[in-house]
C-alpha cells in the first residue's frame, strides 16, 4: 500500500507578490498582463472571492473585481521559490514528481526522516515551507494520486486531508464527476444524460457499459469511481511533447500567421535542445476567434533535424486548415511530440529502409 502526498502551494504567484510587497498584502492582486489578450495566471485568495479565477481572460476579472490590483508574473522568482520547495520534499523522499511549480506528488511510503505517519510527514513538510518560504501549501494524503489531489483542494488554504484506505468509498461517492481528470464539460453533460451526476452514480455502471460507451476512456471511469490508481510517483520522467503558443493582439486571418508560426517553431526547436530525446511528429494548433481549437500534425520518416526542417513543416501543416479565409485567428502553437531517446531516434529510420 503506498502512502502517497500531493502537495499544491497556496495561490502561489499571487502569495509570492504579497509577500515579497506588503502592501498587497489583504487586497485583491491579480497576476497578470494588463491588455485585451491578457489571462490570470494567478488570483489570491481576497480576488477569488469576486470569482476571479486562472486562466480567466484578465479582461473579465477586472470586471469582476474593479478593486483588484494586477501584477505581471515574475517567473523568475517563482522559479527561485520553487527550487527552495523542490529542496524540501527531496529532503523526505527521492520519489518526487512535480507537475508545476507549484505542486507535486511525493511518494513517502519509506520517507528519508523517520516518521509516524504520511499525515505526520504532510505536516512536517508544510511546516518546513512555511518556515524556509514564508508561504503556505496544502496537501493531500492518500493510498494514490488520485485521491491524494482531490484531497489537497479539501481544506485549503494552509491545511491537509487524509483518505485512508477504508474511507475510500464514502469519501468518493458524493463527489460530482467533474473530479475525476478528463471529465470536462462535454463529457459531464455525456454523463447527465445517462443519469450521472456523482461519483456513487458511476459506480453504478459496470465496467463493459461503461467501455462499449466511452471505450478506453470507460475503463478509466470504472477504476477510479472505485478510487483505482495504480500509477507510481515518477520523478524523473521522460519528455513527451514540447510546444509554444502565443495570443495575438489581434485575431489575425490564416494568410497572416506565417511570421508568427515561424517564430514559434523556432522557439519549440531551440526547447529540444535542451532535451536528450528527439521529437518525431510537428503539430500546428491553431484557436480561432470563436475559441474553436484545430490541431494538424505530421510526423515524417525520419525526425526534424534542423529549426528550417520544422517552419517548413508548421506552415505545410497551416496549408491543411480548411476553413474560410474569413476565419480569424487569435492564437496559433508549434510544437513536437512522439519523443524518443536521441540513439533510438537516429537508428528507428534505418531499421525500415
Amino acid at each position: 500500500m503506498r502512502k502517497i502526498l500531493h502537495i499544491d502551494m497556496d495561490a502561489f504567484y499571487a502569495s509570492v507578490e504579497q509577500r515579497d510587497d506588503p502592501s498587497l498584502r489583504g487586497r485583491p492582486v491579480v497576476v497578470a498582463w494588463r491588455g485585451a489578450r491578457s489571462v490570470v495566471c494567478a488570483a489570491s485568495y481576497e480576488a477569488r472571492v469576486y470569482g476571479v479565477r486562472s486562466a480567466m481572460p484578465a479582461a473579465r476579472a477586472e470586471r469582476l473585481c474593479p478593486d483588484a490590483v494586477f501584477v505581471p508574473p515574475d517567473f523568475v522568482r517563482y522559479k527561485a521559490v520553487s527550487r527552495q520547495v523542490r529542496g524540501i520534499f527531496l529532503a523526505h523522499t527521492d520519489l518526487v514528481q512535480p507537475l508545476s511549480l507549484d505542486e507535486a506528488y511525493l511518494d513517502v511510503t519509506a520517507p528519508k526522516i523517520a516518521s509516524p505517519s504520511a499525515t505526520d510527514t504532510a505536516r512536517r513538510i508544510r511546516a518546513e515551507i512555511r518556515e524556509t518560504t514564508a508561504l503556505t501549501a496544502s496537501a493531500g494524503i492518500a493510498p494514490n494520486k488520485f485521491l491524494a489531489k482531490i484531497a489537497s483542494d479539501w481544506n485549503k488554504p494552509d491545511g491537509q486531508y487524509v483518505v485512508r484506505p477504508s474511507q475510500v468509498e464514502a469519501f468518493l461517492t458524493p463527489l460530482p464527476v467533474a473530479k475525476i481528470p478528463g471529465v470536462g464539460k462535454v463529457m459531464e453533460r455525456k454523463l447527465a444524460d445517462l443519469g450521472i451526476a456523482t461519483v456513487g452514480d458511476l459506480r453504478g455502471f459496470a465496467l463493459d457499459e461503461l467501455q462499449a460507451r466511452f471505450g478506453s476512456f470507460g475503463a478509466s471511469l470504472y477504476r477510479r469511481a472505485r478510487g483505482i490508481d495504480e500509477r507510481p510517483v515518477e520523478p524523473d520522467q521522460p519528455v513527451q511533447s514540447i510546444s509554444t503558443e502565443d495570443t495575438f493582439a489581434t485575431d489575425l486571418p490564416l494568410a497572416e500567421l506565417e511570421p508568427a508560426i515561424r517564430a514559434l517553431a523556432a522557439k519549440a526547436w531551440a526547447a529540444t535542445r535542451k532535451t536528450d530525446r528527439v521529437g518525431r511528429t510537428v503539430v500546428l494548433k491553431l484557436k480561432t476567434a470563436q475559441f474553436r481549437i484545430l490541431t494538424r500534425s505530421f510526423t515524417p520518416d525520419a525526425p526534424p533535424a534542423s529549426e528550417e526542417e520544422v517552419i517548413a513543416i508548421a506552415l505545410a501543416l497551416r496549408e491543411r486548415v480548411r476553413l474560410p479565409e474569413s476565419t480569424r485567428y487569435r492564437l496559433a502553437g508549434v510544437g513536437l511530440s512522439g519523443f524518443r531517446d536521441r540513439d533510438e531516434g537516429l537508428l528507428q529510420p534505418a531499421l525500415f529502409a
